[in-house]
This record gives C-alpha cells, structure tokens and sequence, in this order.
C-alpha cells in the first residue's frame, strides 16, 4: 500500500463570483491547489460540478450548496469548478490553498 503525504498550505486567496441562471466558472483548474473553500451567499441553491464543463440543476452538479451554505471541495482536487444558481441573487465567495 502507497503511503499519502498531504502538503501544508500556507498562501489562501479570496475570490467571488456573482450568481448567474447560466453555467459559468467558478474557478479554474490549479495544479498548486491544496484545497478550496466556498460559501454560497445567495438565497438560492448553487449547484456545482467539479472538474469543468456545464453544471446544471438537474442532471450535471456534483453538489448543491444550499442558500447561505458552506462546502469545502475535497481535498487535493486541482480541476476546474463550475457552478449555476437556481435563480440570480448573490455570489459564491471562495477561499483556495495553495
């Protein structure tokens, strides 16, 4: 059995993007990536899917962030995130380590 190593972080940068009814990006694929922190500030569902491409509500999210709620993406993934709102009203505020 291979043995992990997880690697500390010790930059963290801000970003936000405001909600939308289309897919957009959230954030872009980052090879330096150690985590990613996102809080969803509107009072609609936002449904992310992990690794790119188009997210949508019914069949391509990875997981819905209910209204004012918090995911953390696991650990170590370096892929593009996607993301698209119920309705427009707020922003998704990240946090990625890097």
């Amino acid at each position: 059995m291979s043995e992990t190593t997880l690697r500390a972080s010790n930059t963290a940068t801000q970003t936000s993007v405001a909600s939308s009814a289309s897919s957009g990006s959230l954030i872009v694929a980052n090879a330096m990536r150690r985590g990613l922190a996102i809080q969803n500030t509107s009072t609609a569902i936002l449904y992310v899917l992990l690794g790119g491409g188009t997210a949508t509500a019914t069949t391509a999210h990875s997981v819905q962030i209910p209204a004012n709620g918090y995911y953390e993406v696991p650990y170590g993934f370096t892929g593009a995130v996607s993301g698209i709102w119920a309705s427009a009203n707020g922003q998704a505020n990240m946090t990625e380590f890097t």
